[in-house]
Protein backbone atom coordinates (compact mmCIF):
# COMPACT_ATOMS: atom_id res chain seq x y z
CA UNK A 1 0.00 0.00 0.00
CA UNK A 2 1.44 2.96 -0.96
CA UNK A 3 1.85 6.20 0.87
CA UNK A 4 -0.74 9.47 0.04
CA UNK A 5 1.31 12.63 1.38
CA UNK A 6 4.95 13.82 1.73
CA UNK A 7 6.23 15.57 4.13
CA UNK A 8 7.24 18.80 2.50
CA UNK A 9 10.15 19.68 4.48
CA UNK A 10 11.45 16.01 4.40
CA UNK A 11 11.32 16.05 0.23
CA UNK A 12 13.36 19.22 0.08
CA UNK A 13 15.85 18.49 2.67
CA UNK A 14 15.86 14.50 0.52
CA UNK A 15 16.48 16.31 -2.69
CA UNK A 16 19.36 18.53 -1.07
CA UNK A 17 21.10 15.58 0.00
CA UNK A 18 20.20 14.02 -3.57
CA UNK A 19 21.69 17.40 -5.57
CA UNK A 20 24.68 16.95 -3.30
CA UNK A 21 25.17 13.38 -4.31
CA UNK A 22 25.09 13.84 -7.91
CA UNK A 23 26.58 17.23 -8.45
CA UNK A 24 29.68 15.68 -10.19
CA UNK A 25 27.38 14.12 -12.73
CA UNK A 26 25.27 17.19 -13.19
CA UNK A 27 28.32 19.02 -13.41
CA UNK A 28 29.37 16.87 -16.28
CA UNK A 29 26.08 16.59 -18.44
CA UNK A 30 26.45 20.48 -18.24
CA UNK A 31 29.79 20.57 -19.48
CA UNK A 32 28.47 18.41 -22.65
CA UNK A 33 25.50 20.69 -23.34
CA UNK A 34 25.39 23.84 -21.21
CA UNK A 35 27.54 25.84 -19.35
CA UNK A 36 28.29 23.29 -16.42
CA UNK A 37 26.99 25.29 -13.86
CA UNK A 38 24.19 22.99 -12.96
CA UNK A 39 25.28 20.70 -10.48
CA UNK A 40 26.69 23.88 -9.41
CA UNK A 41 23.34 25.68 -9.16
CA UNK A 42 21.17 22.97 -7.99
CA UNK A 43 23.42 22.06 -5.12
CA UNK A 44 24.16 25.66 -3.61
CA UNK A 45 20.56 26.57 -4.41
CA UNK A 46 19.23 24.08 -2.07
CA UNK A 47 21.68 24.10 0.45
CA UNK A 48 20.46 27.89 0.51
CA UNK A 49 16.87 26.25 0.91
CA UNK A 50 17.84 23.89 4.03
CA UNK A 51 19.72 27.07 5.71
CA UNK A 52 16.24 28.74 5.18
CA UNK A 53 14.31 26.06 6.36
CA UNK A 54 16.60 25.77 10.13
CA UNK A 55 15.63 29.67 10.30
CA UNK A 56 12.79 31.17 11.77
CA UNK A 57 10.13 31.23 8.79
CA UNK A 58 6.42 31.66 8.70
CA UNK A 59 6.37 30.12 5.11
CA UNK A 60 5.05 26.48 4.09
CA UNK A 61 8.94 25.23 2.82
CA UNK A 62 8.08 25.46 -0.78
CA UNK A 63 7.29 29.13 -0.87
CA UNK A 64 10.61 29.31 1.14
CA UNK A 65 12.40 27.26 -1.57
CA UNK A 66 10.81 29.41 -4.27
CA UNK A 67 11.99 32.45 -2.70
CA UNK A 68 15.52 30.91 -2.56
CA UNK A 69 15.83 30.07 -6.25
CA UNK A 70 14.03 32.84 -7.53
CA UNK A 71 16.15 35.38 -5.63
CA UNK A 72 19.13 33.79 -5.48
CA UNK A 73 20.25 31.11 -8.33
CA UNK A 74 21.34 31.81 -11.48
CA UNK A 75 21.53 30.41 -14.47
CA UNK A 76 18.83 29.71 -16.58
CA UNK A 77 17.75 26.37 -14.56
CA UNK A 78 17.19 28.78 -11.10
CA UNK A 79 14.10 30.98 -11.96
CA UNK A 80 12.46 27.58 -14.04
CA UNK A 81 12.79 25.84 -10.67
CA UNK A 82 12.04 28.63 -8.79
CA UNK A 83 8.52 28.66 -10.78
CA UNK A 84 7.98 25.26 -10.31
CA UNK A 85 8.54 25.41 -6.57
CA UNK A 86 6.14 27.84 -6.38
CA UNK A 87 3.39 26.35 -8.41
CA UNK A 88 3.81 23.15 -5.93
CA UNK A 89 3.60 25.58 -2.22
CA UNK A 90 0.52 27.09 -3.60
CA UNK A 91 -1.02 23.71 -4.74
CA UNK A 92 -0.30 22.14 -1.63
CA UNK A 93 -1.09 24.73 0.50
CA UNK A 94 -4.80 24.93 -1.61
CA UNK A 95 -5.04 20.99 -1.93
CA UNK A 96 -2.83 19.24 0.76
CA UNK A 97 0.35 17.41 1.10
CA UNK A 98 -1.30 14.02 -0.96
CA UNK A 99 -0.97 13.23 -4.02
CA UNK A 100 -4.15 16.20 -5.80
CA UNK A 101 -2.04 18.88 -4.19
CA UNK A 102 1.14 17.36 -5.98
CA UNK A 103 -0.62 16.93 -9.19
CA UNK A 104 -1.75 20.74 -9.09
CA UNK A 105 1.62 21.71 -8.23
CA UNK A 106 3.45 20.19 -11.00
CA UNK A 107 0.90 20.70 -13.91
CA UNK A 108 0.60 24.21 -12.94
CA UNK A 109 4.34 24.36 -12.06
CA UNK A 110 4.83 22.96 -16.10
CA UNK A 111 2.73 25.46 -17.62
CA UNK A 112 4.33 28.17 -15.74
CA UNK A 113 7.64 26.72 -16.94
CA UNK A 114 6.38 26.65 -20.50
CA UNK A 115 4.91 30.22 -20.65
CA UNK A 116 8.52 31.54 -19.46
CA UNK A 117 10.55 29.41 -21.54
CA UNK A 118 8.30 28.11 -24.17
CA UNK A 119 9.42 24.69 -24.47
CA UNK A 120 7.69 21.59 -25.36
CA UNK A 121 8.78 18.03 -25.04
CA UNK A 122 10.98 16.80 -27.84
CA UNK A 123 12.88 19.83 -27.35
CA UNK A 124 15.59 18.18 -24.55
CA UNK A 125 14.67 20.35 -21.58
CA UNK A 126 13.79 19.75 -17.89
CA UNK A 127 10.19 19.43 -19.88
CA UNK A 128 10.62 16.37 -20.59
CA UNK A 129 10.85 14.77 -17.31
CA UNK A 130 8.17 17.40 -16.24
CA UNK A 131 5.79 16.46 -18.58
CA UNK A 132 5.46 12.20 -18.11
CA UNK A 133 5.20 12.86 -14.06
CA UNK A 134 2.49 15.64 -14.89
CA UNK A 135 0.86 12.61 -16.96
CA UNK A 136 1.57 9.93 -14.50
CA UNK A 137 -0.32 12.32 -11.24
CA UNK A 138 -2.76 13.53 -13.07
CA UNK A 139 -3.50 10.16 -14.71
CA UNK A 140 -4.13 8.50 -10.44
CA UNK A 141 -0.76 7.42 -10.38
CA UNK A 142 1.20 7.28 -6.90
CA UNK A 143 4.27 9.08 -6.35
CA UNK A 144 6.87 6.47 -6.93
CA UNK A 145 5.43 5.95 -10.55
CA UNK A 146 5.85 9.69 -11.46
CA UNK A 147 9.14 9.34 -10.10
CA UNK A 148 9.75 6.40 -12.57
CA UNK A 149 8.11 8.26 -15.44
CA UNK A 150 9.76 11.55 -14.98
CA UNK A 151 13.40 9.37 -15.34
CA UNK A 152 11.95 7.64 -17.84
CA UNK A 153 11.36 10.95 -19.80
CA UNK A 154 14.85 12.23 -18.62
CA UNK A 155 16.72 9.52 -19.84
CA UNK A 156 14.95 9.54 -23.10
CA UNK A 157 16.38 12.67 -23.74
CA UNK A 158 19.79 11.21 -24.25
CA UNK A 159 18.43 10.69 -27.74
CA UNK A 160 16.87 14.18 -28.27
CA UNK A 161 18.48 16.68 -30.51
CA UNK A 162 18.14 19.74 -28.50
CA UNK A 163 15.94 22.42 -29.72
CA UNK A 164 16.60 25.21 -27.47
CA UNK A 165 18.59 26.35 -25.31
CA UNK A 166 23.23 26.16 -25.62
CA UNK A 167 22.92 22.66 -26.36
CA UNK A 168 21.15 23.24 -29.55
CA UNK A 169 24.36 24.92 -30.64
CA UNK A 170 25.81 21.33 -30.22
CA UNK A 171 24.09 19.77 -32.99
CA UNK A 172 24.81 15.73 -32.44
CA UNK A 173 27.72 16.46 -30.25
CA UNK A 174 25.27 16.17 -26.52
CA UNK A 175 23.83 12.79 -27.97
CA UNK A 176 23.99 9.78 -25.93
CA UNK A 177 23.61 11.58 -22.38
CA UNK A 178 20.58 12.95 -21.17
CA UNK A 179 19.77 16.39 -20.45
CA UNK A 180 21.40 17.77 -16.71
CA UNK A 181 18.10 19.67 -16.16
CA UNK A 182 15.38 16.99 -16.86
CA UNK A 183 18.01 14.35 -14.75
CA UNK A 184 17.89 17.05 -11.75
CA UNK A 185 13.78 17.21 -12.29
CA UNK A 186 14.07 13.40 -11.77
CA UNK A 187 15.78 13.48 -8.69
CA UNK A 188 13.14 16.26 -7.39
CA UNK A 189 10.73 12.89 -8.17
CA UNK A 190 12.72 10.45 -7.05
CA UNK A 191 13.06 12.56 -3.12
CA UNK A 192 9.33 13.30 -3.31
CA UNK A 193 9.16 8.98 -3.92
CA UNK A 194 11.60 8.45 -1.33
CA UNK A 195 9.93 10.40 0.94
CA UNK A 196 6.25 9.61 0.89
CA UNK A 197 6.92 5.51 -0.58
CA UNK A 198 10.19 4.78 1.23
CA UNK A 199 9.65 1.33 0.53
CA UNK A 200 9.17 1.05 -3.52
CA UNK A 201 12.07 0.05 -5.38
CA UNK A 202 13.21 3.35 -6.65
CA UNK A 203 17.28 2.78 -6.47
CA UNK A 204 19.55 5.07 -5.24
CA UNK A 205 20.81 8.32 -6.68
CA UNK A 206 23.36 6.34 -8.54
CA UNK A 207 20.82 4.21 -10.41
CA UNK A 208 19.03 7.43 -11.17
CA UNK A 209 22.05 8.97 -12.86
CA UNK A 210 22.95 5.91 -14.64
CA UNK A 211 23.18 6.80 -18.31
CA UNK A 212 21.69 4.74 -20.68
CA UNK A 213 22.92 2.30 -22.88
CA UNK A 214 24.70 3.67 -25.81
CA UNK A 215 22.01 2.05 -29.12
Amino acid sequence: MTNTTADQEKVLRTYAQAARTAHDELTALDQLSGDGDFGDNLREGLDGVERALDGDRAEAPFTVAAGVFLDEVGGTSGPLIGLLFQEIGRALAAHGDGREGWAAGVREGLAAIQRVGEAEPGDRTLVDALVPARDALDGGAGFADAARAALAGARATAAIKARRGRASYLGERALGAPDPGATGVALLFWSLARTAEPDADLGTVADVLERPAAP
